[in-house]
């Protein structure tokens, strides 16, 4: 699906009063996303204010130093924004995935799209906008500044390009292309500066985090000739480890760095109750399509699930099982 930006321009020029959404539980191309379209909005003169279901995790707050993001309920309430006439929904296109600004939204009259590179999407009553071979939301709020001949500006480049370098692994999954750094090239022309955006993301690490980390990788296990990496964190980690849970952000990736592992699973306790699942795929097998058996989704290279259960024992069964029996179909009969 490709998006209609004959259309998204005549959406954006229609409109005013401008509100932005994205998902729970949110990553750099959520909130980057959210900013660097506000700044986009805004420099065509339009009202936007960015309301989401969660505050923005502690290690992330860098990318919003004037804390433009406000959480429902906490920082602004639904009769505050009532005199919207837009809303756009970024980076995601599941009711789930909006937490308490579902309600929100389904109680809302003003006109809703959806700006989104997932595959798949719940019956939001919003126009889609939505090209699902893009990298990242933050590539496609890229290409809507040029859409609107909107000049990229620091604040508008600074959160996309992290939005894109985190989507993209800092630019090492199968999802980049050669639009990718063309995409780089003009947010680094537009004022975002690599080494700052990389440092602020991966060098500041507390002392809680690296604990969890070191948690991460002593529960590392290797199945199927190597091919399967998995590990878990329960709810009385962060505790122990003076972790919060925001902290879990790409641990995964740890397990996918083991040399022949093609598939890696993480879940993750919830304090709140439930385990989250996150999956990363280096072959045929695809993530999106593991995560959508427990009503999850994502892309092929990365996705994530959730299942609402506080037995471990038993939601890391059902979990690791399914992911045997897809891997095994797959590299059968060269594993055992």
């Amino acid at each position: 699906m490709n998006v209609d930006w004959p259309r998204f321009r005549e959406v954006i020029n229609a409109a005013n009063n401008i509100v932005l959404t994205s998902h729970i539980r949110p990553d750099c191309d959520a909130l980057g996303s959210c900013l660097g379209m506000a700044g986009i909005l805004e420099a065509l003169g339009k009202q936007v204010r960015i309301v989401c279901g969660q505050p923005v995790p502690e290690n992330l707050k860098f990318i919003d130093p004037e804390n433009r993001i406000l959480c429902i309920d906490e920082d602004i309430e639904a009769k505050d924004f009532e005199d919207a006439d837009l809303h756009i929904i970024l980076d995601t296109s599941a009711w789930i995935q909006l937490g308490p600004m579902a309600d929100v939204i389904r109680n809302s009259t003003y006109k809703k799209i959806i700006f989104d590179h997932h595959v798949g999407e719940d019956n939001i009553d919003a126009e889609l906008f939505k090209n699902t071979t893009a990298e990242a939301v933050g590539r496609m709020c890229v290409d809507a500044a040029e859409c609107l001949g909107v000049q990229l500006t620091p604040a508008i480049s600074i959160p996309l390009f992290a939005a894109i370098a985190t989507d993209t692994g800092w630019f090492r999954f199968n999802s980049v292309k050669e639009i990718t750094y063309e995409t780089a090239a003009k947010l680094l022309a537009g004022g975002a500066i690599p080494a700052d955006i990389y440092r602020d993301l991966y060098e500041r690490e507390t002392a809680g985090r690296v604990r969890l980390r070191g948690t991460v990788l002593a529960r590392i296990q290797t199945e199927l000739d190597g091919k399967l990496a998995h590990t878990f964190l329960l709810p009385d980690d962060y505790d122990k480890t003076g972790a919060q849970p925001t902290d879990t952000e790409d641990l995964i990736n740890l397990a996918l760095e083991i040399d022949g592992t093609v598939f890696a699973v993480i879940i993750v306790g919830q304090e709140s109750g439930g385990y989250k699942m996150s999956f990363r795929s280096r072959c045929e097998t695809a993530a999106n399509v593991v995560a959508k058996e427990f009503g999850g989704g994502g892309h092929k290279a990365a996705a994530g699930a959730f299942i609402d259960s506080n037995d471990f024992e038993k939601v890391q069964s059902q979990v690791l099982d399914h992911v045997r029996s897809v891997l095994k179909a797959e590299f059968s009969p060269n594993i055992a």
